[in-house]
């Protein structure tokens, strides 16, 4: 455990870091204090200040009885990387102090983070209940991937709570959405859509890759399960793959609606997750037991990265934000552009609700409409220099793709639609380049579009 965490603590001692027991008044520390030093202390066998990478595969066991009590749960310790990590720990531990959980588990990918969660919470014949404006790999794998389950989705306007209620079945187990729509840009509103989820006991799942915990933290606003693509901003550099949820601790794993948590597993001789780990239950079952048998563990110098990541989570993202307000600004002004999804301009309908739930900043990844169509896009992206095209975004450089054509190429034309994706939309992901840089980028890459729609006479 560490020092820091989320809740009242009291200070740490300047001279070694250690509180100071004596000091009467209980202290908050803040999210930058948090981003450096949670879920870390000082190797207590070396001293080593920096987060040690444990690269094993497996951990002594002190002897058989210790054994046992680990492989039946009774006791807490490391195992198998695969299951846990103290490297990985660390980080889990830090990502769920920053997003005010309980804890988290961290998986190879995004991707697999997310399946993991519907792994855990679901059966055969059960409902979900998502946003139609979401990452087109993450409605591959619920339409294609999951539905061999026989778990069917049914996809809604997220911006509608009527859609939300009246898509609920009998056998709808979850509701799942992005803070920040990809790549439409549409800005959830999470406390509307976490009550409704609550009148139908359900949890509302949140993939708050976009936001991050420093713009956004959705358990506040009523969400039970928090999931992220740690290859984005957590990673910040490009570098690695991975993924982490994030539990609130809040929801009722035994109201009767899930027997994958609360009901005896065969997978431990009968152990009821949620009545013996009591709010840890979901966590314990989705590493015990889902982590373990799907094999998707997150690797530990990738955390060691992580870990690093969130340290300058906070310095990144404000100058991300305001790397991303002058380029949408710059974009709605010229005359190659139809539209700009960004939230952070006034005019934008999403701006009421950015500003409740992102008053940081409504993030930098969005999109924006060239005149042109196709063609415009193709050439938009063979000019630019500094811009780089390809298929991520929360990286320090700044990232450009055409989704129609590549992430959301799997979609049909309504899926399409739905999301928000046209044959001219352009997704940026804006880094922390000079501002003035990019926008000379940007201008090189309108004006090849323009020659290029008027040469085809579009």
């Amino acid at each position: 455990m560490s020092d820091i965490t989320h809740g009242p603590e009291t200070p740490p001692n300047a001279a070694d870091g250690r509180r100071d027991e004596g000091a009467e008044t209980p202290h908050t520390f803040g999210f930058e204090t948090r981003a450096v030093h949670a879920g870390q202390r000082p190797d207590p066998y070396t001293g080593a200040s920096a987060l040690p990478i444990y690269q094993t595969s497996a951990f002594v066991f002190e002897d058989t009885e210790a054994a046992a009590a680990y492989f039946n749960l009774q006791e807490y310790g490391n195992i198998y990387t695969r299951i846990m990590n103290p490297t990985v720990a660390a980080f889990e531990e830090r990502i769920a102090c920053l997003e005010g959980g309980i804890g988290a588990v961290a998986f190879g990918s995004g991707l697999a983070a997310q399946a993991a969660i519907f792994f855990t919470l679901l059966q055969p014949g059960d409902h979900v209940v998502a946003s139609q404006a979401i990452y087109g790999g993450t409605i591959a794998q619920f339409k294609n991937t999951l539905s061999k389950l026989s778990v069917e989705f049914t996809f809604v306007n997220p911006d509608d709570p009527d859609a939300w209620r009246g898509a609920v079945r009998e056998n709808t187990k979850a509701f799942f959405a992005e803070t920040i729509g990809n790549p439409g840009g549409n800005i959830l509103d999470l406390r509307t859509v976490a009550d409704i989820a609550a009148e139908h006991q359900l949890p509302l799942i949140v993939d708050n890759t976009f936001a991050t915990p420093y713009l956004c933290r959705p358990i506040e606003w009523g969400a039970s399960i928090v999931v992220h693509s740690a290859t984005k901003y957590i990673d910040g550099h490009g570098t690695s793959i991975g993924g982490v949820v994030v539990d609130s601790g809040g929801f009722n794993w035994s109201n009767g609606r899930y027997p994958s948590v609360a009901d005896p597993s065969p997978a431990y001789h009968g152990l009821r997750f949620h009545e013996t780990f009591g709010m840890y239950g979901f966590l314990m079952k989705l590493r015990a037991e889902v982590l373990r048998d799907l094999g998707a563990p997150l690797s530990p110098f990738h955390a060691f990265l992580y870990t690093l990541g969130l340290e300058t989570l906070p310095v990144r993202m404000e100058r991300h934000v305001q790397n991303a307000q002058g380029v949408a600004r710059f974009l709605a002004a010229h005359p190659q552009v139809e539209r700009v999804r960004y939230a952070g301009l006034e005019d934008n309908p999403y701006w009421p609700l950015a500003q409740r739930y992102l008053p940081k900043g409504a993030g930098a990844v969005f999109s924006f409409d060239l005149k042109g169509g196709r063609i415009a896009g193709q050439r938009f992206i063979e000019a630019l220099h500094l811009w780089r095209h390809l298929a991520n975004v929360g990286d320090t450089k700044s990232l450009v793709i055409h989704p129609a054509s590549s992430t959301h190429r799997q979609l049909s034309e309504e899926d399409l639609q739905a999301a928000g994706v046209g044959l001219g939309t352009i997704r940026l992901s804006v880094g922390l380049e000079t501002l003035d840089d990019l926008l000379w980028d940007l201008e090189h890459g309108l004006r090849a579009a323009r020659t290029a729609t008027a040469s085809a006479g579009v």
